[in-house]
């Protein structure tokens, strides 16, 4: 039903200069792996294997890692570092990668917006690889692919944040279908903690309807001047549904440092557990 996914990979990446000076935000490891490659296999794990990215200059390390690397391969055939590849080049034979471009920084709104080129009249899932998510049992798309199933409209991942964090991200305020399920009545982008709604706020993980692209036209810069997915989706719950889905598991702000190094830590206690 879901088969596309698309990554907006245009952000400069400010929190963690001088490191992404020349170097996509993406591409920073979590022990041996860039972000960007953890997300593209929460996507292939929810069935999501063609897989978009909205880019910007700067980026083309992003769209080499996701191809072939011929001297390196030959350098290292036969040896004991191949193996070190097997994710990757499982990756790379099992999806396919389209690439667009964001020319001027105008919102996540305007990302998604570039992306419908690749995407088309179909829905999708959008990961932001900022956000490192491990699920309980099941990858946070796939949870979230399961609920579109059944509710076939737009479905957006969240989670409770202290009250005076707020104002970093997009919080909503719902009719509570179950303990983990909202139907979404209202959406705020980055609300002051005095007029934030809930403390439920919008993390990385989103499926979106095709509609959502002539409501991302027909909808004004918000905050910051710039075209923002909370006023889209806002004017798409109004009309219809939105769903808000307190997924199960775990999820790691890894646009900022602390955030960074706390998932460096977990992933380096799971490597540590597995191998006994």
């Amino acid at each position: 039903m879901i088969k596309k996914c698309l990554f907006p990979v245009a952000g400069y990446g400010t929190r963690f200069l001088p490191a992404t000076k020349a170097m996509p935000k993406e591409i920073l490891p979590v022990l041996d792996k860039p972000l960007v490659q953890y997300g593209v296999e929460e996507a292939v794990e929810a069935g999501l294997t063609d897989i978009g990215f909205v880019t910007g200059r700067g980026k083309r390390a992003i769209e080499d890692h996701f191809d072939v690397s011929y001297e390196l391969e030959h350098q290292i055939a036969g040896t004991g570092k191949e193996k070190a590849l097997d994710g990757i080049r499982s990756l790379i034979e099992t999806c396919t990668f389209s690439y667009t471009r964001q020319i001027e920084m105008k919102g996540l709104g305007d990302a998604i917006l570039k992306g419908r080129t690749l995407i088309g009249d179909e829905p999708f899932g959008v990961v932001l690889a900022d956000d490192l998510c491990f699920g309980s049992r099941q990858g946070v798309l796939h949870q979230m692919v399961s609920l579109y199933k059944q509710f076939r409209c737009s479905i957006v991942a969240i989670e409770e944040v202290p009250k005076d964090q707020t104002h970093a991200y997009g919080v909503i305020a719902g009719e509570a279908i179950s303990e983990r399920l909202f139907r979404v009545t209202d959406m705020v982008e980055k609300p002051a903690p005095e007029d934030a709604p809930s403390n439920l706020a919008i993390i990385g993980r989103y499926i979106l309807t095709p509609d959502i692209f002539e409501i991302l036209e027909a909808t004004e810069p918000g905050k910051n001047g710039e075209l923002q997915i909370t006023d889209a989706l806002l004017n798409q719950a109004r009309a219809g549904c939105v769903m808000a889905y307190k997924f199960e598991g775990r999820r790691f702000d890894c646009g900022s440092v602390a955030g960074y190094v706390a998932a460096t830590n977990y992933c380096f206690e799971q490597l540590r557990d597995r191998e006994g």
